[in-house]
């Protein structure tokens, strides 16, 4: 009878595990589309076998449990390419918006570029016809109107660019709320898991945490830090804490240069999140380089085509004799301040087509003399170059000079209004192992009049004035010109603020045409620009740094084994260490227009042949391009960083594609499995039940002693 009890625990316990393996095959056909729901196996445990006189008798098996079926790995490789192609999707949205802008429109709109290409073509060919017959008023209008168009197809980009800024800045902000929700569900599973499951897998609870987290990751790029009892700790890829175990730390925002910015605690990591990925990260990328790069752009066409334009203009005379002036200006276009805004701000300002100054300054009314000047504006380079600031230079001296002879070396240098120079170094052998050395460098530079009634002369900030400034300023007494010679220059005299009150030279300025009665006339300093308003230039020089000037010379004093003896250290802001005479080059770098004019000569480690370069002479590349083709480069550079992030967001989503195929295959629910698996245990739950049964019929015959009865 024993045995028979045995078997009915058996049988008892068979069936209740079949009957929990058909719930979770249950559990898992009811789920099988739930997000992030993890597919459930059951768990066996064979039961403690009996041993009875050496005999093993096992009593079956129990199902303890469902266990998920997850690769934390897999998943974690999933979530790190779901945000980087998150990021990718998002920047790629935002770049088609913004490369749109910039397709061939017709006409002007409100969110639309046009064709700014065309535009600058047109407009410059609209001064080409005016050539032929400089009086007509048709083509003069023309002009105005070619003008009115490039203006507002740029300021309207301009406006378009802004609104996708502050649009994608509000998306971004508008995102925080999302991750903090997100990270404070993290804190709570995390509690919830540690406590109920810290040493196995907690189910529905795991897989609400990992689909938090799936979400979490597309939306900010995340690390993810496993920790005791089954927690786990959520980083941004820079580091930064989000979540740790049942603790989460809440992403802030404030604004900081007119645009969102995100905090955790009181540390600023927007520029890490951009970094990072997620739609955020792709927000970040747009709103702080991409948006800003192409106005960027789009500021300087503005800025250099009105700037360019209005100044030519005021050269000129218009058909009512006029030429611009301070006080009244020829200006086409609004006179731009600065090159950051100048798209947006950019407007024709003239409504008088006979303004137009096609005659050059003081000739006919007929004369198209400066209409062709105009014209030819569209062959010039869009952007001036700015003052070259260091140039360095490598030259050779060979031991076998004869004495006096020399070695000469050139380097191109710019000065502050583009006029091109060579500076020349040159070396003389003054007796053995002993070489002179001088920098010249022109001390006459043009200047600026490219403004009607304003002399410009650009060096360092904070610079003394050369001595040799030689500049003559004619202005109105307000009776009648009058013409002044600026006064002297005190060896080591600082240049000076406009005040109140002011100071150095530009107070000796001032104070001399006051004395000559000149009104009218303003003088100032800002940033290194001396700038005289109200006045014209008859000669002038560019106040260059006599500091640098003064370090120009000196002697090289070399050892029999080639190596620099004399000077041994800095000298007057040169610096020379081991020369070696006809091995190793010398390397000269000489600070032009810096505040300490300091210089520095160097040695290299091979020899070589003479070479120059101008250090920051030109802001770039694109100092060549003429308007059309700057704007043409920079579309074609928009069109290719598109196609770029349009590359690598398709290799991305293949890839989370790829991840999320067999992810499905180890976590995913597939009802033909699950049917297979129903099958199996319904199978083996009525194999148990007719063990039962005959189980049943065995006892009922055993009490019945073989007789039928009403017992069963």
């Amino acid at each position: 009878m024993g045995t028979i009890n045995s078997a009915f625990s058996i049988m008892t316990g068979a069936l209740d595990a079949d009957q929990g393996a058909l719930n979770i095959v249950a559990n898992n056909v009811a789920n099988a589309n739930t997000p992030g729901y993890a597919r459930e196996t059951p768990n066996w445990q064979e039961n403690t076998p009996l041993q009875i006189g050496g005999i093993t008798i096992g009593q079956g098996a129990t199902e303890t449990g469902p266990t998920s079926e997850r690769d934390r790995v897999l998943e974690a490789r999933l979530d790190q390419q779901q945000q980087l192609a998150a990021s990718s999707s998002t920047r790629l949205t935002a770049l088609n918006t913004l490369q749109a802008l910039f397709t061939p429109d017709s006409g002007t709109s409100s969110s639309s570029a046009g064709d700014i290409g065309n535009d600058i073509t047109n407009f410059f060919a609209s001064f080409a016809n005016l050539e032929a017959n400089s009086t007509d008023n048709a083509l003069r209008q023309s002009v105005l109107s070619s003008a009115g168009m490039l203006a507002g197809d740029i300021s309207n980009a301009a406006a378009s660019l802004n609104s996708q800024r502050t649009a994608l800045d509000q998306e971004a902000a508008g995102t925080t709320s999302q991750i903090n929700s997100l990270t404070g569900a993290i804190a709570q599973l995390n509690q919830q898991i540690q406590t109920t499951s810290p040493n196995a897998d907690a189910g529905t609870l795991e897989d609400q945490r990992q689909y938090d987290i799936s979400q979490l990751s597309q939306l900010v790029g995340i690390n993810q830090i496993t920790t005791e009892n089954n927690g786990l700790a959520i980083t941004t890829t820079s580091g930064q804490l989000l979540v740790s175990e049942g603790t989460s730390y809440q992403l802030t925002t404030g604004m900081a240069s007119g645009v969102t910015h995100f905090f955790v605690g009181n540390t600023d990591i927007t520029n890490q999140l951009a970094a990072g990925g997620g739609s955020l990260g792709g927000d970040l990328t747009a709103r702080d380089q991409d948006i800003p790069a192409t106005l960027s752009s789009l500021d300087q066409i503005a800025y250099s085509i009105s700037s360019t334009v209005n100044a030519q203009n005021n050269a000129g005379t218009d058909l009512d004799g006029l030429t611009g002036t301070v006080a009244n200006p020829l200006n086409i276009f609004s006179q731009p301040t600065t090159v950051a805004g100048s798209a947006a701000q950019m407007s024709v300002v003239m409504t008088d087509p006979n303004h137009i100054a096609a005659a050059g300054a003081g000739d006919g009314t007929g004369d198209n003399s400066n209409a062709i000047a105009m014209a030819n504006l569209a062959n010039e380079p869009l952007m001036k170059p700015i003052a070259t600031t260091i140039i360095s230079m490598t030259q050779n001296l060979n031991a076998a000079t004869p004495v006096n002879g020399t070695v000469t070396g050139q380097v191109g240098i710019n000065d502050s209004l583009g006029k091109s120079y060579l500076a020349t170094v040159t070396y003389t052998k003054t007796a053995a192992n002993t070489w002179s050395y001088s920098v010249t460098v022109p001390d006459t530079v043009t200047a600026d009049t490219s403004v009607a009634g304003q002399v410009s002369y650009s060096f360092g900030a904070g610079e003394t004035v050369d001595p040799a400034t030689n500049l003559t300023i004619t202005g109105s007494t307000g009776a009648g010109t009058a013409t002044t010679v600026a006064p002297p220059v005190s060896a080591g005299e600082a240049v000076g603020t406009a005040g109140p009150p002011p100071t150095g030279y530009v107070a000796a300025l001032d104070a001399q045409l006051t004395a000559q009665g000149i009104i009218g006339v303003t003088v100032s300093n800002t940033n290194g620009v001396l700038t005289i308003t109200g006045a014209t230039a008859t000669s002038g020089s560019v106040i260059a740094d006599p500091a640098a000037t003064a370090n120009a010379t000196g002697t090289l004093i070399f050892n029999g084994a080639g190596n620099l003896v004399t000077p041994a250290a800095n000298v007057s802001g040169l610096t020379f260490t081991g020369l070696s005479d006809g091995a190793a080059p010398l390397n000269l770098n000489w600070e032009l227009y810096g505040t300490a004019g300091g210089s520095n000569v160097t040695q290299n480690a091979a020899a070589s042949l003479q070479t120059g370069e101008s250090q920051n002479g030109y802001l770039g590349s694109t100092n060549t391009e003429t308007p059309t083709d700057y704007y043409s480069n920079f579309v074609t550079t928009l069109g290719s960083t598109v196609t770029s992030v349009q590359t690598e967001n398709s290799a991305q989503n293949a890839s989370v594609t790829q991840l999320q195929t067999q992810n499905d295959a180890l976590s995913g629910v597939n009802l033909n499995d699950e049917a297979s698996s129903m099958t199996t245990f319904e199978r083996s739950y009525q194999a148990a039940s007719e063990v039962f049964a005959l189980l049943n019929t065995v006892i009922a015959s055993a009490l019945n002693l073989g007789e039928e009865t009403t017992v069963s």
